[in-house]
């Protein structure tokens, strides 16, 4: 037989680490239609059945089509909602467990096939907390499975879970939180637009009433009428009401199920965070960061570049002229070993330098750092019309202005992604470093600026 699994979490909850344990090297990378988002699929077989994996973008919460949400969000919810899969894997971070199980609520309100998977139990009890799994598992109502997806042994047993709840069918009542009854008489009279639905009919009520653009365009404008007339009369944030409730629900849930053994002291990243996040010190620590990269990208990048240079000149110049001058014309010679052999040799040398800038933000995202200079910046950013985390892609395009534009797409709103992504060339990036750099070996401190100033302009 053949399944199909959708694999959904938050971002960096190790979901695509479970998925690539999962799947192996028998993945497929795409786009989803009609868009430039990357579509990773893969399979795997168990016990004679075979399985279709699909990883869905990383989201906070289930919001298909909204004016603030970005793409990815938007083709991950709208996957959730119309994805006929046999079963939904929501991978939760066992350490954020508060923020992690508000889309888990999202979820199980739509009554779909679904298990979850909590990831990093392993870093739960280095900080020796207690979770209590079955508790846990009643409360949502649902199967809920632990493991660390880095341990190969527990992803097989993984596995074995999978195969037996697929193969064995699983059927979930839909989570049913009372919003309060102003919300829920709202609810009641929306309900029954939507029966006869894949999902039940009142996750698709409240999504409704919370104004989600896919489920409304589904609907005629009539009905659309009358849910707006149903929302106006509840005479409440209905936004903020279902927010609210989740969120109480889910902390009454955490304060029973987890419990600490002993006394924690503040650990080494709770620390660090303290520092570079702090008001006065975070945006000084990121301009003196910043200058660590330039520094590095020079100084190390800059000790390499005559190796390269006499090298890839040896290579293709030299050689090309020590192998065709006795057999071609003179002009043909010096096309391809000056010309062709020549520019190479110009290219290679600005490798050290890119490499050196690339090595030193891979170290910089690897760390966690930049996900924090974007909360740290967010106050300034804001005054251009952008968002702290708009920072990430326009340090990317210190690299290259290519790979800095590609990721103004994970900015929430279309207007933020074409500013950054108008924003993005005016970075200086590392060809343009590098012939800074050579000019300021045989030029002036004006002449440098200058030149500077027409590379990045």
């Amino acid at each position: 037989m053949n399944y199909t699994i959708l694999t959904v979490g938050n971002p960096n909850s190790g979901k695509t680490t479970l998925f690539n344990g999962l799947t192996g090297a028998k993945q497929q990378v795409g786009n989803w239609a009609g868009v430039t988002v990357e579509k990773k699929t893969g399979q795997y077989s168990h016990a004679g059945d075979q399985f279709q994996l699909t990883d869905l973008p990383g989201i906070y919460a289930l919001d298909s089509g909204n004016n603030g949400n970005s793409i990815d969000e938007s083709i991950a919810s709208r996957a959730v909602l119309t994805h006929p899969a046999d079963l939904i894997i929501n991978v939760v971070d066992a350490t954020s467990l508060e923020r992690s199980l508000y889309m888990t609520l999202q979820l199980r309100e739509l009554g779909r096939p679904m298990v979850v998977v909590l990831n990093k139990m392993d870093a739960l009890k280095r900080e020796r907390i207690k979770l209590d799994v079955a508790g846990l598992e009643k409360a949502l109502g649902c199967p809920v499975l632990t493991l660390s997806a880095t341990d190969k042994d527990q992803v097989r047993a993984l596995k074995e879970r999978l195969h037996k709840t697929v193969v064995q069918g699983l059927t979930l009542d839909a989570l049913a939180i009372n919003y309060g009854s102003e919300m829920e008489q709202a609810i009641a009279k929306v309900e029954p637009t939507f029966t006869g639905e894949s999902v039940s009919s009142r996750a698709l009520a409240i999504r409704a009433l919370e104004n989600d653009v896919m489920v409304l365009n589904s609907l005629t404008s009539e009905q659309r009428d009358e849910i707006e007339l149903a929302s106006n009369q509840a005479e409440i944030d209905i936004d903020l009401q279902v927010a609210d409730t989740k969120y109480t629900f889910l902390h009454e849930q955490c304060k029973k199920l987890r419990r600490s053994e002993g006394k924690l002291s503040r650990s080494f990243t709770e620390k660090v965070d303290g520092f570079i996040l702090n008001k006065w010190v975070g945006v000084p620590f990121f301009f003196v960061v910043m200058y660590l990269m330039f520094m590095f990208s020079i100084n190390i990048g800059s000790a390499f570049i005559d190796f390269f240079d006499i090298g890839v000149g040896a290579l293709l110049v030299d050689g090309g002229h020590y192998l065709l001058d006795d057999h071609l014309p003179v002009w043909l010679v010096t096309l391809i070993a000056d010309g062709v052999g020549g520019g190479i040799q110009t290219v290679a040398t600005f490798i050290p330098v890119i490499a050196a800038l690339y090595l030193f933000l891979a170290v910089l995202e690897s760390s966690g750092y930049m996900s924090r200079a974007a909360f740290v910046l967010d106050k300034v950013m804001q005054k251009i019309g952008l968002p702290g985390k708009a920072f990430v892609p326009l340090v990317l395009g210190f690299g290259c202005n290519v790979p800095s534009i590609m990721a103004t797409r994970t900015l929430d709103q279309e207007r933020e992604r074409k500013l950054a992504a108008s924003m993005a060339p005016f970075m200086s990036c590392g060809a343009r470093l590098l012939y800074t750099l050579c000019l300021r070996l045989h030029s002036s401190q004006r002449v440098v600026r200058t030149w500077y100033l027409l590379f990045t302009f």
